[in-house]
């Protein structure tokens, strides 16, 4: 599979996922004296209901998928949980750009030495342009973040990138993203949500069923949106797909300065003009 495979119509859905990312963040953001824990707690119970009311409608997936699932599953626990302590220690303002913005180099190395997928040097250069800028992104803002901060960012970026690496190989070898997407939701939602209940017990029941509406519409867009990007994932390199997923960032500082009223600045619009290169170097 070549770069000759991002289409427009990839591309395109590719970045209305990418708004979907930033619309259910922005959602979380706005969210009045929550916990962010239980808010993500949330939207990840929202998500496994949406997966598994999308269960009935779809053919199982492969068999070859399910090992790629299970694993998800796994890693995305350990997402969730170096989320919420990159949350605990840093911005989200800092820490959601810079663990996403490097999520797509690390894809990239990874895709080389795992699934033998090379990048054109044009892909190369625009997912190095997209990288920079969302990092520029995070960077913008004045201030000190600390060093814990920082590691969690990162060490959450590595995450994304395997998680991303074995869900583009799962929906391949699926034979239906849908199917696989469905699946993994219901999956993955199951051990987290398991060990918020044993480490909150009654406290977060009661807060998941005050927000339960916030929760659903954020774990639907959450399905939509991972479910577009493993679509795409069948019929495009994976480490040009996972760039392009990662302007959700851009999509969330401009939903924060319009909604949010958080300003975006010089640095951010150098930032974002380095988005917008990339992703024509990677169209073009």
């Amino acid at each position: 599979m070549d770069a000759a495979g991002l289409s427009l119509g990839i591309t395109l859905a590719v970045l209305a996922a990418g708004f979907l990312h930033a619309s259910w963040n922005a959602l979380l953001k706005s969210a009045r004296g929550g916990d962010p824990l239980l808010d993500t707690a949330a939207v990840v119970a929202g998500s496994a209901l949406c997966g598994l009311a999308l269960i009935p409608f779809v053919a199982p997936p492969d068999p070859t998928a399910w090992k790629f699932a299970a694993a998800s599953a796994l890693v995305h626990c350990a997402y969730y949980l170096t989320l919420a302590q990159a949350y605990r220690t840093g911005d989200l303002s800092f820490a959601y750009p810079l663990m996403r913005g490097t999520a797509p180099l690390l894809v990239a190395l990874l895709g080389i030495a795992f699934l033998r997928e090379w990048p054109s040097l044009q892909v190369a250069i625009g997912i190095l342009l997209i990288c920079l800028g969302i990092v520029g992104i995070a960077f913008a803002r004045r201030g000190r973040h600390t060093a814990a901060a920082a590691g969690w960012a990162l060490a959450n970026a590595g995450i994304i990138a395997v998680y991303t690496l074995i869900d583009g190989a799962g929906a391949r070898a699926s034979g239906n993203a849908l199917s696989y997407v469905a699946w993994l939701t219901f999956l993955e939602g199951l051990p987290f949500l398991g060990w918020i209940f044993a480490r909150r017990g009654r406290p977060a029941a009661a807060y998941l069923a005050r927000g339960w509406r916030r929760g659903l519409v954020g774990g639907a867009i959450s399905v939509a949106a991972y479910g577009i990007v493993l679509w795409a994932m069948t019929r495009a390199p994976v480490a040009a797909v996972a760039a392009l997923r990662e302007t959700s960032v851009l999509f969330a500082a401009l939903i924060g300065a319009v909604w949010l009223k958080e300003g975006f600045g010089p640095r951010r619009i150098a930032g974002a003009a380095s988005v917008v290169l990339g992703v024509a170097a990677l169209k073009l």
